[in-house]
This record gives C-alpha cells, sequence and structure tokens, in this order.
C-alpha cells in the first residue's frame, strides 16, 4: 500500500466507510481503498471496528477516522467541487442532499454526515472573476439569493 504524502483526515463517528462508500459512488474518480480495524479497544470504539478508511474524493486522497462524537464537523472544512453544466451541479447537490443531507445557500450543502460541500459551476467562478466588476457584482448578487446555483441566472445577471 502506498501511503500519499498528504491526506485529508475526516473525523466521523463511526460511519467512516459509510461516508466513504457514498462518496465513491458519487463522484468520479473516487473510490474505498484500504478498511484498517482497531487492533484494541480505543475510547470510542471496540477491537475489530473500524478505525480507518483511506478513500479518494475527486482523486484527492481522504482518510476517514471513526473518532467518535468528540469533534462534529464544521463550515470550517469544505469540499469545493468545480462542475460543469447545470445537470452535473443538479446531480451533485440532490445527490448530498436527497441523501440525508442539507441544503444551505450560495452553492453550500451538507452531507448527512455533517461534511460540507460546495458545487461550484465553473460559470460561477468565471462570472465572479470577469474583469468587468459591474457584471461580477450582478453574478455575485444574484449567486447570494441561492441555495443550489441556478447557471442560467447567473449569466442573466452577468449580462444585465
Amino acid at each position: 500500500m502506498t501511503i500519499p504524502k498528504n491526506t485529508v483526515c475526516l473525523w466521523f463517528d463511526g460511519t467512516a466507510l459509510e461516508a466513504a462508500q457514498f462518496y465513491a459512488a458519487t463522484f468520479a474518480d473516487s473510490a474505498v481503498g484500504a478498511v484498517q480495524l482497531a487492533p484494541a479497544d480505543y475510547p470510542s470504539g471496540r477491537q475489530g471496528d473500524v478505525l480507518t478508511v483511506c478513500f479518494t474524493v475527486l482523486g484527492m486522497a481522504c482518510l476517514g477516522l471513526n473518532g467518535g462524537p468528540v469533534f462534529p464537523q464544521t463550515e470550517a472544512f469544505s469540499f469545493q467541487v468545480a462542475t460543469d453544466d447545470q445537470a452535473e451541479t443538479d446531480r451533485l447537490w440532490q445527490a448530498i442532499v436527497d441523501n440525508g443531507g442539507q441544503a444551505s445557500a450560495c452553492g453550500w450543502c451538507k452531507d448527512r454526515w455533517g461534511v460540507s460541500w460546495q458545487i461550484t459551476p465553473r460559470a460561477l467562478t468565471e462570472a465572479l472573476a470577469d474583469p468587468d466588476r459591474a457584471a461580477a457584482r450582478r453574478a455575485f448578487e444574484a449567486m447570494m439569493q441561492m441555495g443550489k446555483i441556478d447557471i442560467a441566472a447567473i449569466d442573466a445577471a452577468r449580462r444585465g
């Protein structure tokens, strides 16, 4: 087993394998790798319980640690996923929200494990970087009114 130089470690309360399997089924270039069982009892589990799960999300190396309820997920960490079109934006947003997740504002949502996701169409990123600062402002103001990002509405706002 090759261990990556840098890995994102996500803390779960006993559900790391379930989360990794969902991510692998939902996102391209994602997979579940090694599952390590606890060699002895620990504060939040027993010998033989799933302790860690190696997985990738969109090619990014991650480790799910079943550390217990002490450190819940917060919006201070999120995955930002650049989508190519409205269909991809809708599919990923719905996969997260419709499977026990929660919608939020400006393209953010949270999965059922509390991990935050920014489902961000490339069209939004381009609109916010528009050298015409008035167009960028209109796109930004439109985004601020949205939950899931509506690319057509962003494009319309950008055009004025």
